[in-house]
């Protein structure tokens, strides 16, 4: 068995993650979660990547979603805080996402001009509209709003145990869980799946996970994460820093397809609600694909 020990939504896709409690798992993913995106002014998405001062920007939005809160501060002091009201019918535009075009909800200039100034280069906002119907690829194909790819990033803390393990052997310093921007964080609790394993006290179990069942809720396995430039961003500083975890990945999760994985991409198959504490237990195994 393993217990859900963390849930992190990123209402505004490359931007900081709030912890919480409880969530409800929506089709698409956590509600709320990379629902919000910041653009070029030709359409492209901003990721960490290339704008690593995204991570400095801490959204919140309301219970009831009509309201969208952003709030920044880097190394000079506080920069300010944005207080949005959410529309779903002001006019579309254009968005670039990985080479695929879809629509966004673009939510004005106020939000364009506090972005722009924080990140030194012209951006919008905009929002997911109702009628977006992107479907993920994947071993489980599924809806998802403007992640990379499908709508829920699930990594176990053996897994971090075990890159840090490898990293310190290098002599170089441990990472924290956010480096990876998982949106479900599971540890194993000492019992046992229906065959015999506490399937996240191994590091990787969840590369093996088909179907897993929280609550009343049920994810469908889709690939296995591929980590990119995103994971040499310290969150807390906005900055990238050195070849680290990549390098050390590299020495022992390099993927057949190509790329480092570290953790697993997931679809919703049921949604429901899901809270810190509840029990994740693994309905189906597959091979981990390495």
């Amino acid at each position: 068995m393993a217990d859900v020990v963390d849930l992190i939504c990123y209402p505004v896709k490359g931007c900081a993650g709030t912890s919480v409690n409880d969530a409800l798992l929506t089709p698409a993913g956590l509600a709320h979660d990379r629902s919000f995106m910041v653009i070029s002014e030709d359409g492209t998405f901003r990721t960490q990547r290339r704008h690593p001062r995204l991570a400095l920007i801490r959204p919140a939005v309301s219970a009831d979603g009509s309201r969208l809160t952003l709030d920044a501060a880097d190394g000079t002091g506080r920069f300010g805080t944005l207080c949005l009201d959410v529309t779903t019918t002001a006019p579309r535009r254009d968005v670039d996402l990985f080479g695929t075009h879809f629509q966004g909800i673009d939510h004005g200039d106020e939000a364009a001009t506090w972005l722009s100034e924080f990140l030194g280069t012209p951006s919008r906002l905009v929002r997911v509209p109702p009628e977006h119907d992107r479907i993920a690829d994947g071993l489980t194909p599924g809806p998802s709003g403007y992640a990379d790819s499908s709508a829920v990033h699930l990594l176990s803390r053996a897994s971090l145990a075990l890159l840090n393990q490898r990293m310190a052997e290098r002599g170089a310093p441990i990472l924290p869980m956010n480096r990876f921007r998982p949106n479900i964080v599971v540890d194993g609790h000492g019992g046992h799946d229906h065959d015999g394993v506490d399937w996240a006290a191994p590091p990787h179990g969840e590369d093996r996970a088909r179907r897993i069942t929280i609550g009343d809720a049920e994810l469908g396995f889709a690939k296995l994460a591929v980590r990119c430039a995103v994971t040499l961003v310290e969150q807390e500083a906005g900055a990238r820093r050195g070849p680290e975890p990549l390098r050390t990945l590299a020495s022992y999760r390099r993927a057949a397809g190509g790329g480092v994985v570290f953790g697993a991409k997931f679809s919703v198959v049921t949604p429901g609600k899901l809270s810190v504490g509840d029990e994740a237990v693994v309905r189906e195994w597959g091979d981990a694909g390495l």
